[in-house]
């Protein structure tokens, strides 16, 4: 006989969704190019630019809406991984989200509730136990009233069920329900009546398999939630509207916060940091384990005054999975400093700390936050130190962590690098106005913590110029166990001393696929090309923004002298391509009498993109041959050879392939984003000034939304 996709088991099902779901993830291996939004088949391998390495989410998620459309066994398996991932984009929306996840007591009591999830769980329950689906009526009024009345004793008045009197012969109790919360949620309220029927059911008849009671709420399922794509711009709304009716408040985010057990990941932004209160971090930091707070047992929950509101709460908070990922990307807004600085004053650092070592000290020995692996606080600048340095301390478990522009000190590498659990692969300490250069030396080379790290960003500009001094520079580059292990895969050292010494104390970097070295005015393109030449032939992405004298067509800050002393955009243009381009990119000069046909040669380097200043940008025109200008939807711009990129074909794997045919897709795509002149998504970029926190991609990562105008637009 044969059978249908509609004859499969649910966990097969399950599993189909899980794929459709999966289809959209960002994949570890990236291409470093812009997700290309078309149809071009599936890649044999990874990286690969074309065919798209994965698909677009809004693709992903109509294929699970679609399925939920199909029969009921589809929708009990699409919905989960629907729900699984959340982003907040409209405000209405938001205002719907909350409704469909939150309870409102006032439209429906806890009593209401529990009186009809026990009435549907004991049936199902019943219904599962008898041979032919036929409940028996008086069967499922007695287990209603035994479950009933399990679940209304507190635990310390639970009397055995081999005690009691038969339900028949006792007087119905007149009082309400007394659950051990006022307003539990919505997912504890059904664990706790699950939990109540499977113990009457086991003392009945042992291993008696149990629905799980049915919970019309979708927080459950939720694992990723962020606001990366929030706006309010745009809906005409007053001053007054803006800052006493907002959409995005506290009471809402901590009220689906509470309805979401599973949440692992979330995102914020400056959009909506006004909401991020002290119960909401709270929500966020305070679980699973850290919920127990300092000096409370683990076990024991008889122990639990349940007349406290925040015994409750931690209890709630207990049962919870902590979270993985946590972005604060340029939350600066005085509600989540001060909400941020009263959590690290409760549970970090005692009252009577007043300086930053004893803060620190404090904060390492006492209370720790152990979930928490991937930690992005750029931007957020409005943060003291003292608060800063316990806060990030507090992580034990982390992998990726971005302190870009905030107010990082070298006491705050100092305690970190003493720490024997952190092992960070992803490292973001740009703009860090406060951190000396002999801290960042001793981080980097004495420290076991940044032995693995792969993706290191030190970026500085003219305006914020990178605190490292030459020969520190120097030992870090020919000492650091991350520099010597030749693993790091992106580096950037903008506005960095690198000369020609220093360059040469670089070891191998056979791995690096983007470096930054922008901003050094002084570093000739000679020796950038023979650096990457010897050192690092398999970068791809290189930045070059403000760095070499011989690209040097606009006005330099602090030197004085005419124009004619410098060179023409022309000359610049010509060095770019006869120094740079053509050393890197185009294989050696060959030819042969004996065998015309033979096969040509690979090109030195795998250099692809070259991040330049708008000025050169605009020296370059419409580029050369296959060479193209694409600009982001900020300040930043790139020289890309069109002409190549990842390309996956069956039979030959995915390479970098060069001099693809003017009609090959990939160059029609590239060619596109060239054409756009600046109108493209925020996602359109290469070389990331921030870090991928939310899937941990780290700097190698594609973001878009605000996450990635940061990364990609933005020229500071």
């Amino acid at each position: 006989m044969s059978s249908t996709v509609n004859d499969y088991p649910l966990e097969l099902l399950s599993r189909i969704c899980a794929y459709v779901y999966s289809a959209c993830l960002p994949q570890s291996q990236s291409s470093l190019d812009p997700l290309i939004i078309a149809e071009y088949g599936v890649p044999v391998s990874l990286p690969s630019t074309l065919p798209p390495a994965y698909w677009p989410e809004q693709d992903s998620r109509h294929s699970l809406a679609s399925l939920c459309l199909v029969n009921h066994a589809w929708y009990e398996a699409a919905k989960p991984w629907l729900w699984r991932k959340l982003e907040v984009r409209l405000p209405r929306s938001w205002l719907s989200l909350v409704d469909e996840i939150a309870w409102d007591l006032e439209d429906e009591t806890v009593d209401q509730v529990m009186e009809k999830t026990v009435k549907a769980a004991t049936k199902a329950a019943l219904r599962s136990t008898s041979p032919n689906f036929v409940v028996d009526h008086v069967a499922e009024k007695e287990l209603h009233a035994t479950v009933i009345e399990s679940i209304a004793l507190p635990p310390d008045e639970s009397i055995p069920l081999e005690l009691l009197s038969p339900v028949a012969s006792r007087e119905p109790s007149p009082r309400r329900l007394r659950t051990k919360s006022k307003s539990p949620a919505r997912w504890e309220l059904v664990r706790t009546i699950s939990d109540a029927i499977q113990t009457v059911l086991d003392s009945r008849a042992p291993g008696i398999y149990v629905p799980v009671p049915r919970d019309p709420r979708p927080g459950r399922f939720v694992q990723h939630l962020d606001f990366n794509h929030f706006r309010t711009i745009g809906m005409r709304r007053s001053i007054d509207e803006g800052a006493n009716s907002r959409f995005v408040t506290g009471d809402r985010v901590e009220a689906i916060l509470k309805e979401m057990p599973n949440l692992t990941v979330f995102g914020a932004t400056e959009y909506m940091d006004g909401a991020l209160t002290l119960p909401v971090l709270n929500e966020l930091l305070l679980r699973g384990a850290p919920s127990r707070g300092r000096g409370r047992p683990s076990r024991g929950r008889a122990l639990v005054d349940f007349n406290d509101v925040e015994e409750e709460n931690r209890e709630r908070r207990r049962q919870c999975i902590e979270l993985e990922a946590l972005d604060f990307t340029g939350c600066v807004s005085a509600v989540f400093v001060n909400a941020l600085s009263e959590f690290v004053t409760a549970n970090l650092v005692p009252a009577e700390a007043a300086s930053e070592r004893e803060a620190r000290r404090f904060g390492d020995e006492s209370f720790s936050l152990p979930g928490l692996q991937r930690l992005g606080l750029r931007g957020v600048k409005s943060v003291l130190p003292h608060i800063l340095t316990p806060f990030v301390l507090a992580f034990p478990s982390l992998t990726h962590l971005d302190l870009s522009g905030t107010r990082a000190s070298p006491d705050l590498l100092a305690a970190l690098g003493e720490s024997s659990t952190v092992r960070l692969r992803s490292l973001a300490l740009s703009r860090c106005v406060r951190l000396t250069s002999q801290s960042i030396r001793s981080f980097l080379i004495d420290s076991p913590v940044t032995t693995d790290l792969t993706e290191l960003n030190l970026y500085g500009d003219m305006t914020f110029v990178s605190p490292l001094e030459e020969q520190d520079l120097k030992d870090v580059v020919s000492s650091a166990p991350c520099f010597s292990s030749g693993n790091l895969v992106y580096l950037d050292l903008s506005s960095a001393p690198l000369t020609g010494a220093v360059l040469d104390a670089f070891q191998l970097l056979p791995k690096i696929r983007s470096l930054g070295i922008s901003h050094i005015p002084d570093l000739s393109l000679k020796a950038i090309s023979n650096f990457v030449l010897a050192k690092a032939p398999s970068v791809e992405v290189l930045t070059l923004v403000g760095t070499s004298p011989e690209l040097d067509c606009g006005l330099r800050p602090g030197v004085t002298g005419t124009v004619a002393n410098r060179g023409t955009v022309r000359q610049s243009c010509t060095a770019l391509h006869s120094q740079l381009i053509n050393r890197l990119c185009k294989p050696p000069f060959s030819f042969s009498l004996l065998s015309p046909l033979s096969q040509k040669a690979n090109a030195p380097t795998n250099v692809r993109v070259v991040e330049l200043s708008q000025v050169m940008l605009s020296g370059l025109g419409s580029g050369a041959g296959s060479w193209r200008i694409v600009k982001s939807k900020g300040g930043r711009g790139w020289y890309v050879d069109t002409s190549s990129g990842w390309v996956s074909q069956p039979g030959e794997g995915t390479s970098l392939k060069r001099d693809l045919e003017p009609g090959h897709p990939l160059r029609k795509e590239f060619e596109a984003l060239a054409d756009a002149n600046g109108n493209v998504s925020s996602g359109v970029g290469w070389h990331a000034r921030k870090m991928e926190i939310l899937y941990g991609r780290g700097m190698l990562g594609r973001e878009d939304g605000l996450y990635g105008a940061v990364s990609f637009a933005y020229q500071g």
